[in-house]
């Protein structure tokens, strides 16, 4: 039996008779047709970025699909005298996308079938095509997050930061300063779980466990007062990083249970790990209570696990875990600290609430001096 192939996540358009009517060249006016415009803001929308392979001349064609008001939502363009593939293998290469989730659309019978032969991964449309693409399948997500909603900015963003520090001179750190970065930990809201299940699913590097926590388990938490469901998420001056973070805790009268904590790998450099399990750790010093930490070790979240040891987690069987009982999950380490006041982070601003009052307001965490 056949796989289901993967949901698309980018679609590359020709211009000429595809994006718009006309030749550019040829004709000088060319036009977009609503459909067309319509399918591309469905399809951002929806989290699959779009980008361009055409044979043109770049300054005129990027001039045009500017003034068409269209220009923002294609990234890594590939616009010039080379050969399609190659241009397509630029714009996975540089998304890191596989092929197979790459999608391409042209009017000429020729350049498909180049891209047929070349790239068999990559799935050609014809032009007549593209007023259906929203209605197929592999156009059409099983889930629509907040983040997806807003995937073509974060890349956007993530390109700029890119381009600023390879043209940076000076230490790492400096330039982590110099990003402005703001890190939001709020208590998770029905929109947050589908992005929150993806982190529990995808994230290897940087997660406690590696245990998955459904949609519905997650939601079940949301209402239930002896649990915290907690969202990260992070910006800086060039834009979004989107929701980079869960934390899961059990609240119990002496203890509370930290029973999953995973980030994103692209803010491992921002140390978020480590800066979570801080503020955890503060939140539950001033609660007056200790706090235990589901771990399993594998050979993918060393990083994780020097951020719990480094935070003072340590296997030393205080007699609160007795009030936790033991980890569900094979080969699930359970961790303690006796946690003390600390000092917000001075790298980045941090924002969030203060989980021994019900009020689920923000507050300013950055470099609170414990009282």
């Amino acid at each position: 039996m056949s796989q289901t192939p993967p949901t698309v996540k980018c679609l590359v358009w020709d211009l000429d008779n595809t994006l718009w009517r006309g030749t550019l060249l040829e004709d000088g006016e060319v036009t977009l047709p609503d459909e067309v415009r319509e399918v591309i803001a469905t399809l951002d929308a929806r989290g699959i970025l779009q980008s361009v392979a055409s044979r043109n001349d770049h300054e005129h064609a990027w001039a045009r699909l500017v003034e068409l008001g269209v220009a923002d939502y294609f990234v890594v363009p590939q616009i010039g005298w080379g050969r399609k593939p190659d241009s397509i293998r630029a714009i996975a290469d540089e998304l890191q996308f596989a092929l197979n989730t790459i999608a391409f659309i042209d009017d000429q019978p020729t350049e498909l079938a180049e891209i047929g032969h070349q790239l068999p991964e990559v799935r050609c449309y014809r032009a007549d095509q593209a007023g259906t693409l929203t209605g197929l399948p592999e156009f059409s997500p099983a889930a629509v997050t907040v983040d997806s909603r807003r995937r073509r900015q974060m890349y956007q963003a993530k390109f700029r930061r890119d381009t600023a520090r390879e043209g940076f001179q000076g230490p790492d750190e400096e330039f982590l300063r110099s990003l402005e970065l703001e890190m939001v930990i709020d208590r998770a809201r029905d929109e947050d779980i589908s992005r929150l299940e993806e982190l529990t699913l995808r994230t290897s590097q940087m997660n406690a466990t590696g245990v998955h926590y459904s949609d519905a388990t997650l939601r079940g938490l949301l209402d239930d007062p002896r649990h915290e469901v907690l969202v990260v998420s992070m910006t800086d001056r060039f834009g979004p990083h989107g929701a980079v973070g869960v934390a899961l805790l059990a609240r119990h009268p002496g203890v509370w249970h930290l029973k999953l904590l995973a980030t994103s790998c692209r803010v491992v450099s921002f140390g978020a790990g480590a800066i979570i399990l801080r503020w955890i750790g503060d939140q539950a010093a001033r609660a007056g209570v200790h706090l235990a930490a589901d771990f399993r070790p594998t050979n993918r979240n060393r990083i994780m696990e020097v951020a719990y040891r480094f935070a003072g987690f340590a296997d030393d069987g205080c007699d609160c875990l007795a009030d936790v009982g033991q980890a569900g999950e094979e080969g699930v380490q359970l961790l303690h600290l006796r946690p003390e006041r600390t000092c917000g982070p001075t790298s980045l601003r941090l924002r969030a609430p203060a989980l021994d009052d019900a009020d689920t307001g923000l507050r300013d965490w950055s470099e609170v001096v414990p009282a």
